[in-house]
């Protein structure tokens, strides 16, 4: 299908775009819930420069990046693991015309990927009124740990509900050649 999205490493020229799509989610959902001073510098290079976007027809539609969790990061302390610390999904957002196509999966899986590639599990957390999030994190197979309340900013926290990918990333859905 010619143009069916399809993921790639972000690197420095996307991230433009990668705002513009994100002041589009921001306006239409509200996320991220504190819109940052500097966007660009907020999305990040994820843990050891891994991030990525999801393209369709030529146009970033979407952005995930898998990061280390924070001390406080409560998702990760909640999954109980072997020698190998969780990483954790970051920054995932899709372009609301581009939903229903698969790219949050696509995101997922290929984060859930990489980080089963170093022997970890991937985890996530997400605000508790999220329903469409929470929803495509139980439709693919995400297990719920629990709840929690997560600090984003000093003095600011939020009630959080925390998942694990899949122990095997091979039941994540997967990019069609």
């Amino acid at each position: 299908m010619r143009d069916a999205p399809r993921v790639r490493e972000r690197d420095e020229d996307d991230l433009a775009a990668c705002v513009g799509v994100l002041d589009t989610v921001h306006r239409a959902d509200g996320y991220p819930t504190i819109w940052p001073d500097d966007p660009a510098a907020w999305l990040g290079p994820g843990a050891d420069g891994r991030a990525w976007v999801a393209e369709r027809a030529g146009r970033i539609v979407g952005h995930v990046a898998l990061v280390r969790p924070a001390a406080d990061d409560v998702a990760p302390t909640l999954l109980r693991h072997g020698p190998t610390a969780p990483l954790a999904v970051s920054r995932l957002f899709v372009d609301p015309a581009a939903r229903g196509l698969r790219v949050g999966a696509l995101l997922l899986a290929r984060a859930a990927d990489a980080a089963h590639a170093e022997g970890a599990r991937t985890v996530l957390d997400v605000v508790t009124t999220d329903r469409a999030a929470i929803a495509l994190y139980e439709r693919l197979g995400w297990t719920f740990l629990g709840t929690g309340r997560q600090r984003w900013a000093p003095g600011t926290s939020v009630a959080v509900r925390c998942y694990a990918a899949p122990a095997a990333s091979r039941s994540l859905p997967r990019e069609t050649p």
